[in-house]
C-alpha cells in the first residue's frame, strides 16, 4: 500500500470505526460499526480465556501508596501515569493513579484471596480500559492515551513449573486467537532492556503492517516471584510451610483490532475475516418498477434463512444505485455480498460476490445455499490467512552484516541476525541501526536459522541466538 497511514486514518472515518475529533488528544469515540468489530475480535479471545480462567473486574483508580510499593514497576510507567488529586473542591490525602496496568491494584487483592496450596492455581483475566499519558505522536488505536480495549490475564502458582507452564499455554491462546483473525505473527524473547518491567522475562507476539513496520499485538510475562514478594502473596504448602507464589500476566489491547484493519484491508476498504464481520453476509436487492416486491419478498426470505443459521445478515434496501450499495458494502468489508435482481429470480439464481478476492458466483436458490455460504466462510479465512502469511514470511530477511541492515528495513523487511545475547552488545547494535531489536527466537520457531559455529554480527563472539530486528511503531 503506497501511503499505509494515510489510508488508516482515512479507513477509520469512511467505514465509520471510531471519531477520533473528541476533545482529548489520544481519545476516540468507537462507532456502532466499529464497535460491533471490536465486540465480534473480542468475543473468540473471551471464548477461549473461560475455558479454564475466570473473569472479574477491578477498580479504575490505584491508591499511590500501592502504586509505588513495586520500584521496577512504577519505573517502567512513572512517566506514563494521570493521577486524581482531588475529589469535588477537597484536595486528597492520598493521590489516586487510574490504571496505566492493574499489577498493583490486583495483587493487593491476591494476597487476601490465596491461603492454601489447594487454592492454586488462581487464573482471572479482564477486559477494561487504561490510561497512559503518551507523550509520542497519538495514532489511532495503535498509540492512544485511553487504551479502550485492554485484556489482561493474572495467574497464580504454587511452582515456578507452573508458572512457566502457564507461560506456554497463554502462548498458545494468543496464537489459536490471531490464528482466528487470520493475523500473521512473530514470536520474540524480548531483550532483557525491553521486557515488562518487574517481569523475568518477557515473550511478545508482532505482526509486520503494510509500511514495513512492525506492530506489537500482544505480551505474555513471566513475573516469578517479584510482584509476590512485594505484596506478600504467599501460599501454605502441603508440608504446613509457607511459601511465595509464582505468577504471570499477559495482555493485548485496541492494537490488536487496527491489526485487523490494517493488515486486511486494500484500496476498497476493510477485508473482514467472517468469523469477526459485523455483517457476514449484506443482501442487496436489484430493484427495478416491474417485479421489485417479489424481489424484496425474497431477500427477506434469504435473510431469515441465513439469520436462523446464526449468520449475521443486513438487508440494504435503501432507494439508492445498486453501485453505491455495492461501493459502501466493499468499504466495510462484509465478506460475502447477495446481489438479486428479477432475472434472477426468474432463473431462481442469486450472485454471491467474496470481499476477498472479488469472485461472483452463481447459486442455486432451491439448493442448500446456507451451507454453500457456511463452505465459502471457511474459504475466505483460509484464503486471507495463506495471503498475509506469504507476505509477512517473504519479508523476513536473513543478514551477516550490520553494513546493509538499513537498507533491507527501507526496503519494508524484518532482519533476522545472529547474535551473542550480551545485553551492551545489543544496546550497540540498535544505536549503530537506529533499529529495534525485536528478541530472540526459539529453537523450534520457523525464523530461527541453523547458528552452529556463527558469529555474532556486531561483536564477533560466539553466536548464542538468532534475533529479529524492525522499524517498530
Amino acid at each position: 500500500m503506497e501511503n499505509f497511514s494515510q489510508w488508516y486514518h482515512n479507513i477509520l472515518e469512511e467505514a465509520s470505526i471510531i471519531d477520533s475529533r473528541y476533545p482529548i488528544k489520544g481519545m476516540s469515540v468507537w462507532l456502532p460499526k466499529g464497535f460491533k468489530l471490536r465486540k465480534h475480535i473480542i468475543e473468540p479471545l473471551k471464548k477461549l480465556l473461560d475455558k479454564d480462567h475466570e473473569e472479574v473486574l477491578f477498580p479504575l483508580l490505584v491508591p499511590e501508596d500501592e502504586l509505588a510499593k513495586e520500584g521496577i514497576h512504577v519505573k517502567g510507567f512513572e512517566d506514563e501515569v494521570y493521577w486524581v488529586t482531588h475529589g469535588g473542591q477537597k484536595e486528597l490525602n492520598k493521590k489516586l493513579a487510574i490504571r496505566p496496568t492493574s499489577e498493583t491494584a490486583m495483587y493487593p487483592m491476591f494476597s487476601l484471596w490465596v491461603r492454601s496450596h489447594i487454592d492454586l492455581p488462581m487464573k482471572f483475566y479482564q477486559v477494561v480500559n487504561t490510561f497512559r499519558y503518551e507523550t509520542k505522536h497519538t495514532r489511532p488505536l495503535i498509540r492512544v492515551r485511553e487504551i479502550t480495549t485492554f485484556k489482561e490475564a493474572h495467574t497464580v502458582h504454587s511452582t515456578k513449573e507452573g508458572a512457566d507452564e502457564q507461560v506456554k499455554e497463554a502462548i498458545k491462546i494468543y496464537k489459536e486467537f490471531f490464528d482466528t483473525l487470520a493475523i500473521p505473527y512473530l514470536l520474540s524473547k524480548r531483550p532483557i532492556w525491553d521486557k515488562f518491567p518487574g517481569a523475568d522475562y518477557t515473550m511478545a507476539f508482532d505482526t509486520l503492517m503494510p509500511d514495513g513496520k512492525t506492530l506489537q499485538i500482544g505480551t505474555v510475562h513471566n513475573l516469578g516471584q517479584t510482584f509476590a514478594k512485594t505484596f506478600d502473596i504467599t501460599y501454605e504448602t502441603a508440608e504446613s510451610t509457607h511459601d511465595y507464589v509464582y505468577q504471570t500476566c499477559y495482555g493485548l489491547s485496541d492494537r490488536v483490532i487496527a491489526s485487523v484493519i490494517g493488515i486486511h484491508g486494500d484500496e476498497k476498504g476493510l477485508r473482514l475475516p467472517p468469523q469477526i464481520a459485523p455483517n457476514q453476509v449484506t443482501i442487496i436487492p436489484i430493484i427495478f418498477k416491474k417485479g421489485g416486491e417479489e424481489v424484496l419478498n425474497k431477500c427477506e426470505e434469504i435473510k431469515s434463512s441465513l439469520e436462523s443459521n446464526n449468520i449475521r445478515t443486513s438487508m440494504d434496501s435503501r432507494d439508492i444505485r445498486p453501485g453505491k450499495k455495492f461501493y459502501e458494502w466493499e468499504l466495510n468489508g462484509s465478506p460475502i455480498r447477495i446481489e438479486l435482481g428479477p432475472r434472477d429470480l426468474e432463473k431462481n439464481k442469486a450472485v454471491i460476490v467474496r470481499r476477498d478476492n472479488l469472485e461472483k458466483v452463481e447459486i442455486d436458490l432451491e439448493s442448500d445455499y446456507v451451507s454453500k455460504i457456511e463452505e465459502m466462510f471457511k474459504e475466505i479465512s483460509e484464503n486471507m490467512k495463506n495471503q498475509v502469511w506469504k507476505k509477512m514470511n517473504d519479508s523476513i530477511i536473513s543478514t551477516e552484516s550490520l553494513d546493509n541492515v538499513n537498507e533491507l528495513i527501507k526496503d519494508e523487511k524484518v532482519v533476522s541476525f545472529t547474535w551473542c545475547g550480551d545485553e551492551e552488545c545489543g544496546k550497540v547494535i540498535e544505536e549503530i541501526t537506529e533499529i529495534d531489536i525485536l528478541g530472540t527466537q526459539s529453537e523450534n520457531s520457523d525464523y530461527c536459522k541453523n547458528i552452529d559455529g556463527s558469529k555474532c554480527i556486531h561483536c564477533g563472539k560466539e553466536g548464542k541466538y538468532t534475533a529479529l530486528m524492525a522499524k517498530t511503531y
